[in-house]
């Protein structure tokens, strides 16, 4: 156990659902808890914050013992130095949204001290103050609810599927805001989410759940490009590459992004040379080609390494594990074209890259 880490052994047994997650996480950065509903997301959340015991369990947060059941210990949830921010935002109606944020900062468990104004100005929200929660759109609510959970200085702020229930243009416009708070704030964040684009946007560690079991855990990119997952993740395989701007091209919009292994060339708006970006490769839109081919739209074609391989279930594709430099790729194909070029773990292939997402 470390002193820097999450070290949780939960455990909890319902009707025609078990419960069984024993991890130690990065005690820094953005962990995604991610899989489709039911699959005990939330209820870990729970259990971490002490809303719910888990029988027999340990739950150790940068070294503070919150609960050791060998040892008698549970600290209850108002004594835990945490944030929790849940789907609703859970305002007081009756409070504006300043009062809100005072009742936050004097709620303090935590020894660590965030400065409001600077918490304010970081979420955007200086203009709110004197507005009432009822007048707010979702998404300036859930700002707000984010900003009165950090001014408690927790040692870990948990978010319940924050975004579920905003439609896509509150989505587009909280996610900067998150973005701040990975880039800007030295605390652990626990972050439930069943949407494959959040998780790939704003995680550095991903943990995969399915059925109250953890099927994966690891760092985003190399736990997104395994290929021994069940296939209820398949259709969300690919990679997170993080890369440096090279250049950019104003006449055609194309930015240069370099990564270990190569280069990719997006559209994009401008973007000044050598910032840092995020960016995202579906395997379903990754083809391969045993020849450079000529003649062809596609933008980005790299050589690449076959790795291995890992049918999706019955549905006649497979996923092909492969190389680009140090950086890995995934692509999906169809069995057909895999025997048809014959691909074996060793040969040299072209990756065709049909679309890439920019994240940040």
């Amino acid at each position: 156990m470390s002193a820097d880490s999450i070290c949780a052994r939960l455990g909890r047994t319902y009707a025609g659902f078990n419960l069984d997650f024993n991890l130690e996480l990065p005690g820094r950065g953005i962990t995604a808890l991610f899989g489709p509903s039911g699959s005990g997301k939330t209820t870990c959340l729970r259990c971490i914050a002490g809303l719910e015991r888990a029988p027999g369990g340990f739950l150790s947060v940068n070294g503070e013992v919150w609960q050791d059941d060998t040892q008698n210990i549970f600290v209850p949830v108002h004594r835990r130095a945490l944030g929790f921010v849940f789907q609703e935002a859970s305002l007081f109606p009756h409070l504006s949204v300043a009062q809100n944020l005072d009742y936050g900062r004097r709620r303090r468990v935590g020894s660590a001290a965030l400065d409001p104004a600077a918490m304010i100005a970081l979420l955007g929200i200086r203009h709110l103050l004197d507005r009432r929660p009822q007048t707010l759109s979702g998404g300036e609510r859930q700002r707000v609810a984010i900003a009165r959970a950090l001014l408690a200085g927790p040692r870990l702020l948990l978010l319940d599927e924050p975004l579920a229930s905003l439609d896509l243009a509150r989505k587009r416009e909280i996610l900067p805001y998150l973005e701040r708070l990975h880039d800007t704030l030295d605390l652990p964040v626990l972050y439930v989410s069943h949407s494959p684009d959040e998780v790939a946007r704003l995680a550095d560690h991903l943990v995969l759940l399915e059925a109250g079991r953890v099927m994966a855990s690891g760092p985003l990119a190399t736990t997104l490009a395994r290929l021994d997952l069940p296939a209820s993740f398949a259709d969300d395989a690919g990679t997170v590459i993080v890369g440096t701007v090279h250049a950019y091209d104003n006449a055609y919009r194309l930015l240069t992004l370099n990564f270990p292994g190569g280069s990719l060339r997006v559209i994009h708006e401008a973007v000044s040379v050598g910032r840092r970006l995020r960016v995202q490769i579906k395997a379903r839109d990754v083809s391969l080609a045993l020849q450079p081919p000529t003649g062809t739209s596609i933008l980005n074609l790299l050589p690449a390494t076959v790795t291995a391989e890992a049918p999706v279930d019955d549905t006649g594709h497979v996923l092909i594990g492969l190389s680009v430099g140090e950086t890995p790729l995934t692509a999906r194909i169809t069995r057909f074209s895999r025997d048809q070029l014959n691909l074996l773990p060793g040969f040299s292939v072209y990756a065709q890259i049909k679309a890439v997402s920019v994240l940040t």
